[in-house]
């Protein structure tokens, strides 16, 4: 079975922050690019958040346009994707809008040694998916496949990020650099320190760049089956959700 096709998404600073080390969180990027994340959450079936990104930034990650909700609907869809995240130890507040914001399925994924505790803990609120003695991105994505998700969304945070590009396992890279620095040494970053496979030797496709008022869109090809452009990469989504 196929995986799904991956797109890491991200806003990072000039100095490669995510966010500073504030309880509230910087805003990255501007309102044309809010819309443009908007209209990949959209394109995509299903969006992954680490449990620290729930924790710290209790994101809705709902399809914000009632002209794209309406789009997804008609074509048969959830009005917006379905929700996964990842947890080693269940640490997940219930009340948190990745659970009790908008009517699409929501699936946590953790070591199979602890999905009953986490279960009992979430109830009713999602799916509780136990892999392995720990919780891997190939094995995440072998069972979002047999579930039908063709197109999965990553937003981060750093730690996923990490393991998706380590591993190899992502098939674009969306990443949009903010006109300012962070300089915080406890924020959050981008990455952290891994085995990365693009190297000085061996680097990255750049596919597209594109401004977008003071903040520039880098696409970065990661796999074969990345589309060379903007255009192509709309109609590559377009084919998948046709034959899901």
């Amino acid at each position: 079975m196929t995986r799904p096709y991956v797109t890491l998404s991200c806003a990072m600073s000039l100095d490669g922050y995510l966010d500073s080390a504030a309880p509230l969180k910087l805003a990255m990027s501007n309102d044309a690019d809010f819309d443009r994340v908007d209209q990949l959450r959209a394109e995509n079936d299903a969006i992954m958040v680490g449990a620290s990104t729930v924790r710290r930034d209790d994101p809705r990650l709902l399809v914000r346009s009632e002209e794209r909700r309406e789009l997804r609907r008609a074509a048969g869809r959830p009005a917006s994707p379905a929700k996964v995240t990842i947890t080693e130890t269940g640490d997940l507040p219930p009340e948190s809008h990745f659970f009790t914001a908008g009517d699409a399925e929501k699936l946590v994924y953790c070591p199979a040694s602890r999905a009953a505790r986490i279960s009992r803990a979430l109830g009713d609120l999602a799916t509780i998916v136990g892999i392995g003695p720990r919780v891997t991105m190939a094995a995440v994505l072998d069972d979002l496949a047999q579930r039908g998700i063709a197109r999965l969304m990553v937003e981060g945070g750093g730690h996923l990020h990490t393991q998706f590009l380590c591993e190899e396992l992502a098939d674009e890279l969306q990443l949009v650099v903010a006109p300012f620095f962070v300089g915080e040494k406890r924020a959050p970053r981008f990455v952290e320190p891994g085995p990365f496979p693009w190297t000085a030797k061996h680097r990255a496709r750049l596919a597209d760049t594109r401004r977008i008022g003071d903040v520039v869109l880098l696409r970065y090809a990661l796999s074969d089956r990345c589309p060379q452009t903007v255009a192509e990469a709309a109609e590559a989504a377009a084919r998948l959700h046709a034959h899901s």
